[in-house]
């Protein structure tokens, strides 16, 4: 049985999780993507049992060095994992990109909820840019239009493709989107052009909330859930007139970049102790309210096997002084 060192990624997301398993050469060994659910820990403890079979598949020993969690929930699952780097979004996504496109000037992201810009210069991020206010230019804007027309999420690309006179669709908001999708449809556009109309759309609010003032320079390289979306991707070449890069992995470049960084921090080379036989633990988060002062700051207590393992979210000592009990 081949025995290795790895390192463990796990980007969170409100929609999606996603977990990879890096080699010291930066090589994947094991990935896996699934739906957050509303429930993170639950979808984190499924990723690792993954892992676990993946592995045992493989007939692969993997002794853990480093686990970095970014996302959403990023905090919350760098607790139960014990994680040795927490990091943002941006700095993840910025390093997993660069690890595939070394060359990379420019990233697009785009998830279910939010959606994000980088801009890089000689490998280092000089500037970003995240929309978390509105949902016309993400994926969920996009699943919740495939639905209203009668498609699945997955055939939206292809089918956007075959269009020759794209509908145009209201780019300001997702209010606006829906209403002019409903009229458009009323006065008779066909079904394909109401589509590539709504990759279109999805790009050009990208552009206009994210992208104004900044200079968008090859290589452009999209990532994000919806860079599997071939509409949208010629949405972003055609409006962009520039080629835009996709990886087969582009929806794991957040999870890939923290599994470096994890790697990275990791200067001692120490084994972190890990188990993956996660699903046999049972984690508890309680949230309460301190009053210890004017902040009133949201407490979240955290329980592993009913032991209180970490309090996030007091911005004083008095949150520390909530009572541990379950």
């Amino acid at each position: 049985m081949n025995h290795i060192k790895g390192y463990i990624g796990i980007d969170i997301g409100s929609i999606s999780t996603k977990g990879v398993i890096m080699d010291e050469e930066n090589h994947m060994i094991a990935s896996e993507y699934i739906w957050t659910e509303g429930d993170p820990i639950k979808a984190t403890k499924n990723i690792i049992e993954t892992f676990k079979k993946t592995l045992e598949e493989k007939e692969i020993k993997v002794d853990i060095y480093g686990i970095g969690t970014t996302g959403s929930a990023r905090n919350l699952i760098g607790t139960i994992l014990n994680a040795n780097v927490i990091k943002n979004e941006i700095t993840a996504h910025a390093i997993g990109t660069l690890n595939t496109f070394p060359d990379a000037r420019t990233i697009l992201e785009i998830g279910g909820q939010d959606s994000k810009l980088i801009i890089i210069r000689n490998g280092i991020v000089v500037d970003y840019a995240m929309n978390t206010l509105c949902s016309a230019g993400t994926g969920s804007f996009l699943s919740s239009q495939a639905k209203r027309l009668g498609v699945t999420i997955e055939e939206i690309g292809d089918i956007a493709l075959t269009s020759r006179n794209p509908s145009k669709i209201a780019a300001r908001c997702t209010v606006f989107a829906e209403s002019d999708l409903v009229h458009k449809a009323q006065i008779g556009h066909s079904k394909e052009d109401l589509i590539a109309g709504i990759c279109n759309s999805v790009v050009k609010n990208y552009l206009n909330n994210l992208a104004k003032g900044k200079v968008l320079e090859d290589k452009i390289v999209f990532q994000g859930g919806v860079s599997k979306n071939k509409g949208v991707v010629k949405a972003f070449e055609d409006i962009l007139n520039k080629k835009v890069h996709v990886d087969k992995n582009s929806h794991l470049m957040g999870a890939i970049g923290i599994a470096i960084i994890s790697k990275n921090v990791n200067k001692n080379g120490n084994k972190l102790e890990f188990d993956f036989n996660l699903q046999n633990v049972e984690f508890k988060t309680i949230g309460t309210e301190c009053n210890g002062c004017s902040n009133t700051c949201e407490i979240v207590k955290v329980y592993k096997d009913n032991e209180l393992i970490e309090k996030m979210g007091g911005r004083c000592e008095k949150g520390n002084q909530i009572s541990n009990i379950v």
